[in-house]
């Protein structure tokens, strides 16, 4: 790393640092991501490693990060434009759930880049709020392609299920099936980051990895505009046409997607499953809490009964 002259840390990891760098050779702000040291002997990490940079280099696309080419590097790194603005996650984290028209914006944008590498035969596999950076005007750059996979190249195994299926609160249901993902999983944590970015919550629950993966398989979340009436029924049935369970029912790709944000008003609104299920469950549970009321109040009515006889 010659050329480059380290300006400060931005973010580090269990296997990486960011850096904020110059170029000195053309005094270029740059991003540096360098693996840690202890992780050069982990070949399935470099071989990853190695795949992302070389998958970052062959993209050109405004809404992704670009990653640079590098002249005879002596150790293994990677060189980054630098972009001002937050993680996705540091938003959320920050303001909990974003306006409506804020949040279709950024999913718009992240469409826009899948889109792009999906027409490329990439799949990013690992799509959540820590890998989409945010500009103040709500532009988007798709960053980090450490998991994603190319039509045709070699499956990299991994000892570590979430190194191989990305985080659970986003994966999709067939991921987590162990069936192979293509660009409708993708869709479908796009699904997820919109369903956040909207109510503030995440759709699918549990104490565990596991219980979460679980979770989408035999659970319907809560409906978005049971969380905030504001919502409009377009947008949530966006939100459940990205997470259908069975990926044939999804948007099949992220131009459709795209469209239907940007023209929500056209958006048709079905008479989903869910729906009807979630509004059965929400009446049994209104009907036991009336139940579990009246148990409490019949003997404070009876013991109420009792005491105005007494002073009688």
């Amino acid at each position: 790393m010659d050329h480059y002259r380290i300006d400060g840390v931005v973010s580090t990891s269990d296997v990486d640092t960011v850096y904020r760098a110059t170029d000195l050779r053309d005094n270029k702000t740059v991003a540096l991501k360098v693996p840690h040291p202890h992780m050069d002997a982990d070949l399935v990490f470099a071989e990853r490693f190695q795949r992302a940079a070389e998958i970052g280099r062959h993209l050109d696309h405004p809404d992704i990060l670009k990653v640079f080419p590098q002249e005879h590097p002596t150790q293994n790194y990677m060189v980054m434009e630098w972009v001002d603005g937050k993680l996705l996650r540091q938003i959320l984290n920050e303001e909990k759930k974003l306006p409506p028209e804020r949040a279709m914006k950024i999913a718009f944008g992240i469409c826009q880049a899948l889109s792009y590498i999906h027409n490329h035969g990439i799949v990013h596999r690992d799509l959540r709020p820590e890998h989409v950076m945010v500009d103040a005007e709500n532009h988007v750059k798709l960053i980090d392609f450490g998991l994603a996979a190319q039509t045709g190249a070699r499956r990299i195994t991994f000892t570590k299920l979430s190194q191989s299926i990305g985080s659970p609160e986003y994966i999709s249901p067939e991921q987590v099936q162990g069936k192979r993902s293509d660009a409708r999983s993708d869709l479908y944590a796009l699904g997820v980051m919109l369903y956040e970015m909207v109510t503030g919550r995440l759709p699918f629950h549990g104490a565990n990895s596991f219980e979460i993966m679980n979770d989408r398989l035999i659970e319907h979340p809560v409906p978005p505009r049971e969380i905030d009436p504001s919502i409009s029924a377009h947008l949530q049935e966006v939100i459940y046409r990205a997470m259908e369970r069975e990926p044939q029912y999804r948007y099949p790709n992220a131009h459709d997607f795209a469209f239907d944000l940007e023209h929500l008003d056209q958006v048709g609104v079905a008479a989903r499953p869910e729906l009807q299920d979630w509004r059965k469950r929400r009446a049994a549970t209104t009907r036991k809490t009336l139940l579990y009321a009246a148990m409490v109040l019949v003997p404070i009515a009876i013991f109420a009964l009792l005491f105005y006889f007494a002073r009688r």
